[in-house]
């Protein structure tokens, strides 16, 4: 996915999960992953590498239903009583994770 994600971005100058990052956020809210250096030496920083947070939640559920009911139907009008009941159960799973991306700087 990083790679896929990096290859639509290449007429931008954003990068994500960029290599050579050092340090860590001094943000308050927590956003800044760190600082991207450039240069042989490493000591030149360039920009704040920020932290994309992602939280995905995925629910499954499977069921039976069984309905009952009579009614009458007269043009657009329906009378009548049904009943439902179900018998169902369900998977939530969830995932959390963070990915450091470089934005594009203001031109």
């Amino acid at each position: 996915g990083i790679d896929d994600a990096n290859a639509a971005l290449s007429d931008s100058e954003a990068i994500v999960n960029p290599r050579y990052v050092i340090g860590h956020g001094e943000v308050e809210d927590g956003t800044v992953y760190g600082y991207l250096v450039e240069g042989s030496d490493r000591q030149s920083y360039r920009q704040a590498v920020h932290a994309v947070e992602f939280d995905v939640a995925v629910v499954a559920a499977e069921g039976k239903e069984a309905k009952g009911g009579i009614g009458v139907m007269v043009g657009s009008i329906g009378l009548g009583a049904q009943g439902k009941r179900d018998a169902s159960t369900s998977s939530n799973s969830r995932i959390k994770f963070t990915i450091p991306m470089l934005f594009p700087a203001k031109k």
